[in-house]
């Protein structure tokens, strides 16, 4: 198998994390999305990454597609319940942890790459709204469990733990440990385990 993708990606680190718990192999090919010679499209016809090239020549592409793909192929580790209502409980704390990531790419590219001109403080302000709002919904979550859902490691520990990653790389200025102890404390301990340490972006 091939992922596309880049090294601070949180939806791309979410998958070589899942690729490293399931102990899969894989080959990951960098690609910048945003420059002419970029070869996502060949596969993806959003152009975004991950996108993940079957052993057959197939590809699948949004990181939650992958994921749950990547669950079927090996009993090793199984990171999403088989029940339903546990099923979808994972499903939708891996939604809230999407879209806390998504808020923080919104933020990154208005600050970072939109020019000074065409940048909304309104649009920010949005986006900073939507991050607490994730942040205070997983903290109060996650509660004393020792991992969300419980006592059992999952997909919902690693798309937690990817955004929480991705907000400390994009926006270090928020500290959002002295406020979110719960999380904190999760956060720390996924660090102690390879598939994080592993992918941890530079």
């Amino acid at each position: 198998m091939k992922l596309f993708g880049s090294l601070t990606s949180p939806f791309v680190r979410k998958v070589r994390v899942v690729m490293a718990e399931k102990k899969l192999e894989y080959e990951l090919i960098l690609d910048d999305v945003w420059s002419d010679g970029t070869q996502v499209p060949q596969y993806n016809p959003l152009g975004k990454v991950p996108c993940l090239v079957t052993d057959d020549g197939g590809s699948l592409f949004d990181s939650r597609v992958i994921v749950e793909y990547l669950d079927t192929l090996s009993p090793v580790s199984r990171l999403l319940p088989q029940t339903s209502r546990d099923r979808t409980a994972t499903k939708c704390w891996e939604a809230i942890a999407d879209g806390l990531a998504d808020a923080t790419v919104a933020i990154h590219i208005e600050r970072a790459i939109r020019k000074p001109e065409h940048r909304s403080d309104d649009w920010i302000a949005r986006q900073h709204g939507k991050v607490l709002g994730a942040l205070t919904f997983m903290n109060d979550g996650l509660n004393s469990h020792a991992f969300c859902m419980g006592v059992n490691f999952s997909l919902a520990d690693i798309a937690v733990g990817c955004a929480l990653g991705y907000l400390d790389l994009r926006y270090p200025q928020l500290d959002w440990r002295s406020q979110y102890s719960n999380l904190a404390k999760l956060h720390e301990k996924l660090q102690e385990r390879p598939s994080f340490a592993n992918t941890a972006p530079p």
